[in-house]
């Protein structure tokens, strides 16, 4: 039987962080919320197994990015006509800034932003973006570079050290 408090402490310790890097990666808030949702359930589907890995954070974020890859796979024609179906409500709008670093993130290709994003926003070294994306270190670091650039140059900074991605 899976522990309750256990799960829900790590639930409520890295849910952020999650969601978070599946924004920064999906550029749309529902599916972020709704792949993090689901990497979670699966996560406490299996909780006695993977409360025992030495990074089962890091088994979440694997599950929530093939979570993300399976559903673009399947909704390129489900996004569009929903796009055009939606209900326009009178929300405010989200940061400016936010919605310009996602769309630049947007731009990047798949493994440059994945880089990126679990540098950047997850914190993640080097050596454990590697690790987890199955990548060797000095791609990683080639991503990385070429992702700060193209970022830097999407939202109009001469110096790619002077984007921040938070």
């Amino acid at each position: 039987m899976a522990d309750t408090g256990e799960f829900d402490t790590f639930y409520r310790d890295t849910r952020r962080r999650l969601f978070t890097m599946m924004y920064a990666l999906t550029g749309d808030i529902g599916e972020a919320q709704d792949i993090t949702q689901d990497a979670y359930a699966r996560a406490w589907q299996h909780w006695d197994r993977v409360s025992g890995y030495d990074d089962a954070e890091g088994w979440v974020r694997t599950v929530a990015r093939r979570i993300a890859i399976s559903r673009w796979r399947r909704a390129r024609n489900a996004l569009t006509a929903h796009r055009r179906s939606a209900i326009r409500d009178q929300l405010p709008g989200p940061d400016p800034d936010l919605v310009a670093l996602v769309t630049a993130l947007a731009a990047l290709a798949a493994p440059v932003r994945t880089a990126i994003v679990l540098h950047h926003l997850v914190d993640l070294s080097v050596a454990e973006v590697a690790r987890e994306t199955g990548t060797p270190e000095g791609t990683v670091k080639a991503r990385l570079v070429r992702g700060r650039r193209a970022l830097a140059a999407a939202l109009g900074t001469e110096n790619p050290e002077d984007v921040h991605v938070r």
